[in-house]
């Protein structure tokens, strides 16, 4: 049996991931789904992408977690990056992106989405410093396998994101595709929360050099509307 950690994306916590970390849990595995900082209630609207990162550090170390498949969801594919690079030898054993960012030193994830994002979060962060999802994208975008009803329950439960989580820079001191680390990448084929013609299999998961490539029905949020089939997907591109 293995270790994971599970991390959640924007707009998510920790809690939002247990769906599926139970399911996982019930086939003996032990699994972390860990709030990163700027998503814990009571974080300041200023929280940076660094301080995510060193956060999701700061609970492995502080837990002497070892061996750990570490996944990153969404957003979390950039914190999951950062951390691999400043964690110590051994305590990561496979990288899973799951329709994630996978970024290169220097980049944002602003870089890494269409303009009308950048536009429209702009906009939204000038009253607090912080983004939500608008209900409509997430409705049709992100949560397109699940009933209105649904959908709505669901977003119900998000929280607000610091600006700065998407804006700063990652700093690595290698690309992602050096990491000695094996990866993997897990692609829902009906998720559209990046339009197709800027598709997160290939244009992401090409960045992680050789990696192992699993794919499954399902939208951006399965943790959701389908927290078996995200267990299942994890569970192969994790195993050994």
């Amino acid at each position: 049996m293995a270790i994971f950690v599970l991390v959640h994306g924007a707009w998510h916590t920790g809690e939002l991931m247990r769906p599926v970390a139970d399911r996982m849990a019930a086939e003996g595995h032990e699994v972390h789904t860990p709030t990163l900082a700027g998503n814990r209630p009571g974080d300041p609207a200023d929280v940076g992408l660094e301080e995510a990162i060193g956060s999701l550090v700061a609970f492995v170390d502080g837990h002497d977690l070892a061996d750990i498949v570490l996944v990153g969801h969404s957003y979390g594919g950039m914190v999951i990056t950062g951390a691999a690079d400043r964690l110590r030898a051994g305590a990561i054993r496979r990288l899973v992106y799951w329709n994630a960012f996978v970024p290169n030193d220097g980049e944002a994830l602003n870089d890494l989405v269409p303009d009308f994002f950048l536009a429209m979060f702009d906009e939204m962060a000038k009253t607090n410093g912080t983004v939500m999802m608008p209900f409509p994208i997430w409705r049709e975008a992100l949560t397109n396998d699940m009933s209105g009803a649904d959908s709505a329950a669901a977003y119900a439960r998000l929280v607000p994101q610091p600006y700065r989580t998407f804006t700063d820079r990652i700093a690595l001191s290698r690309p992602p595709a050096a990491f000695e680390i094996p990866k993997s990448y897990i692609n829902f084929t009906e998720d559209t929360g990046m339009p197709h013609a800027m598709p997160w299999h290939p244009r992401l998961s090409q960045k992680l050099g050789l990696f192992r490539l699993v794919q499954a029905p399902g939208s951006h949020e399965v943790c959701f509307s389908n927290p078996e089939g995200a267990a299942r997907a994890i569970l192969i591109a994790g195993r050994d």
